[in-house]
């Protein structure tokens, strides 16, 4: 599966208690990830009239990472559906290929206004079949 590489700088902040990256940074990391490319890649105004909700999310965690680690979130596609895409994102330590995290997105893209799903504007759709589906 193709996938493209988005980096995620830890912060010394996100070191919890026990001396480890706290859960809530991965889905940070992970929504980050997804959305820059998005906008950047295919073209996604977040305060356009169509928007992607996140209505789905999990997260399996394989290795403790700490500050001052630099990940990386490996995005790739585990379903493009007719209003949705299903995101696949391995969590890396950079320069890593095994995963310390694999975490998991579906976002359902609805109008602005009505809050209803809509088709996966072409942008996205186009981006995501070229990029990651190829």
């Amino acid at each position: 599966m193709p996938r493209v590489h988005h980096p995620f700088a830890l912060r010394w902040n996100d070191n919890d208690q026990y001396g480890h990256v706290n859960n809530t940074v991965y889905y940070q990391a992970m929504d980050t990830a997804v959305n820059t490319w998005m906008i950047r890649e295919a073209g996604l105004d977040p305060a356009g009239v169509v928007r992607g909700y996140c209505v789905a999310s999990s997260c399996e965690f394989t290795a403790p990472v700490a500050y001052p680690a630099d990940l990386e979130v490996a995005i790739g596609v585990e379903r493009l559906g007719t209003t949705s895409v299903t995101w696949d994102l391995p969590i890396l330590l950079a320069g890593d290929e095994k995963p310390v995290a694999v975490g998991r997105f579906t976002h359902v893209f609805v109008d602005a206004t009505t809050e209803r799903p809509v088709p996966v504007p072409d942008g996205v759709r186009s981006a995501v079949e070229q990029q990651l589906l190829s």
